[in-house]
């Protein structure tokens, strides 16, 4: 059973200098890093990645929101797609490098998307969040119909506190992506373990509980 995943998502309204900073320090706790800086050049995109790489933070980790280009270029580990960005499945065939992600926000459009050949999606917005004014969540329940409905790994976006990562945890969903609640936060470094220690508790409860259900079928006379 694989370690849920917790990415971190730049809020295109800070400096991707700042950002790297922040990568910095939490790096040891996150699965990848997403540069969405949807106003800014390629140029501005590489040198955020190269202050990420300058901070120690690996390239494999580093994911770039749309610019497949910028992405392949620079070596980073992969790339996230939207509904403006290129198709999945051209990406796939000219890029089979990087691994792709891709944001969804129905299940129709995740069974698509897995089915063009995207590694994971990221679903949401799935509590209410300052990012989205006015929208509706969509909530857990949605966010496990999707993740049943597709073969690879969803993660859930949106409004997510620590005190939520039981309720994401238990639709099945591989993790969860955070933007502002880290990088926003007093204190980056205890925000980011709060949300690794509560993915990882509850990791640790469904492997007790794993090894508990198959201790029930070994013979007693072993």
């Amino acid at each position: 059973m694989s370690a849920r995943e917790l990415h971190v998502i730049s809020n295109g309204q800070s400096e991707l200098e700042r950002f790297a900073r922040i990568a910095a320090l939490i790096h040891p706790f996150v699965t990848a890093f997403h540069i969405r800086e949807n106003s800014s050049h390629a140029a501005d995109l590489w040198a955020g990645i190269l202050a990420l790489r300058t901070v120690g933070v690996p390239l494999s980790k580093v994911i770039i929101n749309d610019r497949v280009d910028v992405a392949y270029a620079a070596g980073t580990g992969g790339v996230q797609l939207s509904y403006r960005s290129l198709e999945v499945q051209a990406v796939r065939r000219a890029f089979s490098r990087l691994r792709i992600g891709r944001s969804v926000h129905d299940v129709q459009e995740a069974v698509e998307m897995s089915e063009q050949g995207a590694d994971y999606l990221v679903y949401g917005h799935i509590f209410p969040t300052a990012s989205k004014p006015g929208q509706q969540a969509r909530g857990t329940k949605a966010l496990g119909e999707v993740v049943k409905r597709v073969p690879i790994p969803v993660i859930a976006i949106g409004g997510i506190k620590p005190d939520h990562v039981q309720q994401i945890v238990a639709t099945g969903a591989a993790g969860i992506a955070i933007l502002s609640g880290i990088t926003a936060a007093d204190d980056p470094l205890r925000s980011v373990k709060d949300y690794r220690e509560a993915l990882d508790s509850l990791e640790e409860v469904q492997k007790v509980n794993f090894l508990n259900t198959e201790l029930k079928f070994i013979p007693k006379n072993l």
